[in-house]
């Protein structure tokens, strides 16, 4: 992740297969035109590394010139393309080659074939590095294209976020979702983990998303998914992980202008962990941190035993059952700070104290991230 002036990118292309996109483009051009001496028109500023690049692969003697074209404000295109550097050479019966970094709208383009009308070339042929199918409104066409990508603002290999980004040797694409904060809670039992993420959700207006209750809202309500869930359950096999994905995936999808999530027991296991990380990508965003709630033991079955007085839950009430779960909570949790640790996200917070205090020290944590 890169951040330009007030904006984050994500990484998309790399500088591998850039490489590979411009070596089949020259190939293709080089193959169509022969021995003809051609001349390659760069739009500036974003052509300039591919123009580059592209010349010194190419094989054969070649003229290279420049145009220059303003076309972009900010994030978008706009209408009025200004033409800051023409043509200055004589390309009567010449074949001209324009070399494009990436076409969208095709606004652009039209300026180019306007220019080149009354320029007497023997053919105008368009190649473009990167092309978006889904923004193009125009009907000129493109003779060479190097990789069609997503109508996503992107940046690198000499395209620019206002002004920056030109010189990456890979390109980054927009994170939409810039500002997105995704815990993963966890806390052994007794650590008060329910009652931190009441508070944190409304201080930081986040989305609580408990496994527990989403699996029992979908199965109450006789959703697809929980019927899948409850089928699996009723003969006593585990739920496959991807349909516990699918599930948050929903409660994801409801809350799309959510500040961020609070994941409450998910993932449990590596392989979850992978699975969700691989989900908040597809929402563009990513899990923030684990955070943990460390309690000593002794003090863990002293809350339990006493809440055992009047919560009536027998798990409570029996100090075997209640080391047995916090010994199962440390086997899975083991697993999660190993794997969270690799990424920089694991941070054990003190969960001893008042609830405010507690409180203060994941605030601290979270307005840190």
């Amino acid at each position: 992740m890169i951040k330009l002036h007030d904006l984050y990118f994500k990484p998309f292309i790399t500088e591998r297969e850039i490489a590979a996109a411009v070596e089949r483009m020259v190939q293709e051009i080089a193959a169509d035109l022969g021995d003809e001496c051609p001349v390659f028109v760069g739009i500036l500023n974003g052509s300039f590394m591919l123009v580059s690049d592209f010349v010194k692969k190419y094989p054969k003697p070649c003229e290279v010139t420049f145009i220059k074209l303003a076309s972009y404000e900010g994030l978008k295109s706009t209408d009025d393309i200004q033409r800051l550097i023409g043509i200055t050479q004589d390309l009567t019966g010449r074949t001209v080659v324009i070399l494009e970094d990436i076409i969208d709208s095709g606004k652009t383009l039209a300026e180019v074939h306007r220019i080149f009308k009354d320029e007497n070339v023997k053919e105008l042929k368009i190649a473009t590095l990167f092309f978006k199918p889904e923004a193009y409104k125009k009907d000129f066409k493109l003779h060479y294209v190097g990789i069609e990508i997503p109508d996503k603002f992107i940046v690198g290999y000499g395209l620019d976020y206002n002004g920056l980004g030109r010189d990456l040797p890979e390109v980054y694409q927009l994170k939409t979702t810039q500002h997105m904060k995704n815990l993963v809670l966890f806390g052994p039992p007794g650590a008060g983990k329910g009652t931190q993420a009441e508070f944190l959700k409304t201080k930081y207006n986040l989305v609580h998303i408990s496994t527990g209750d989403v699996f029992r809202f979908n199965i109450k309500n006789e959703t697809a998914l929980g019927m899948l869930a409850k089928s699996y359950m009723d003969k006593g096999e585990l739920v496959p992980d991807q349909v516990t994905i699918d599930m948050l995936n929903a409660e994801v999808e409801k809350n799309t202008d959510a500040n961020g999530f609070i994941f409450d027991g998910f993932p449990r296991t590596s392989a979850q962990a992978k699975a969700l990380d691989d989900l908040m990508d597809t929402k563009d965003s990513e899990i923030s941190a684990m955070i943990a709630l460390e309690v000593d033991d002794e003090i863990l079955v002293e809350r339990l035993l006493e809440r055992g007085k009047s919560s009536g839950r027998a798990d409570d009430a029996n100090e075997e059952v209640i080391r047995a779960r916090i010994a199962e909570y440390y086997k899975k949790t083991a697993i999660l700070k190993e794997y969270y640790s690799a990424q920089n996200k694991y941070i054990g917070v003190d969960g001893v104290g008042s609830i405010s205090e507690i409180t203060e020290r994941l605030s601290k944590v979270i307005d840190g991230l």
